[in-house]
C-alpha cells in the first residue's frame, strides 16, 4: 500500500511583505563603530525595526499554525513540521512558511478509510485561519470519505442488508391495493 503525503500549509502566502529592506534600497543597519572586526555594534533603522517586528509576528503566527496541524493530525502525521526562514536585518532567521506532512491513504476498510478521512480534514482546518492549500485538502478529505459511504452503501444493498429492509417497509401485498394515509 503506497503511502499519499499532502502538504498542508503554503509555504509563503505575502512574500511581498518579507522582502528584506536591503533589496528594496532602504537602508538596513548603520554601524556605530569603524572597526569591521569581530564584534562591531550594529543598530537598526526605523524601517530594519518595523521588518524586525513583522516577520516575528509572521514567525509565531506560522508556529501557531503549523503545531495546530500537528496536534490535529495524531497518529497521521509523517513528520514534525519544517519551516521556511529568512534572515531578518538583525542577522536573526524567522519562519515565514511552514509544512506538516500527513499520511493521507485510505483505510482497509470502508469504514476506516471514513474515520480517517475525517481526521485528515480536522488536522487541515486545525488553525484558526486555515489556508487555501489547508482548504484544498479538507475538500479531498470529504471526497475520499463520500467515496468511501458510497462504496459501503454498495456493500450493504449488494448483501440484502439495509437497502432491503426498505424495500420490505415499503413493500405490499400481493394483490393488494395501494392505499395512502394522510394526516393534517
Amino acid at each position: 500500500m503506497s503511502i499519499g503525503a499532502i502538504t498542508i500549509s503554503p509555504a509563503v502566502s505575502q512574500p511581498e511583505r518579507f522582502t528584506p529592506a536591503a533589496r528594496t534600497g532602504a537602508p538596513v543597519a548603520a554601524s556605530t563603530s569603524q572597526d569591521s572586526g569581530a564584534s562591531s555594534t550594529t543598530t537598526l533603522t526605523p524601517e530594519a525595526l518595523k521588518m524586525v517586528e513583522d516577520l516575528k509576528a509572521r514567525d509565531t503566527e506560522v508556529r501557531q499554525h503549523e503545531q495546530a496541524h500537528l496536534a490535529a493530525a495524531g497518529g497521521l502525521a509523517i513528520s514534525g513540521a519544517t519551516y521556511t526562514y529568512q534572515r531578518g536585518p538583525n542577522g536573526v532567521n524567522y519562519a515565514i512558511g511552514g509544512e506538516v506532512q500527513i499520511d493521507t491513504s485510505p483505510g482497509a476498510t470502508p469504514e476506516e478509510t471514513i474515520a480517517r478521512a475525517a481526521s485528515i480534514q480536522a488536522a487541515a482546518t486545525a488553525p484558526a485561519d486555515p489556508s487555501g492549500a489547508d482548504r484544498a485538502v479538507a475538500a479531498q478529505a470529504q471526497q475520499m470519505a463520500a467515496q468511501a459511504r458510497a462504496e459501503l452503501a454498495k456493500q450493504d444493498g449488494g448483501n440484502g442488508a439495509p437497502g432491503e429492509r426498505v424495500q420490505r417497509g415499503y413493500a405490499i401485498e400481493p394483490g393488494a391495493a395501494p392505499t395512502i394515509n394522510v394526516t393534517a
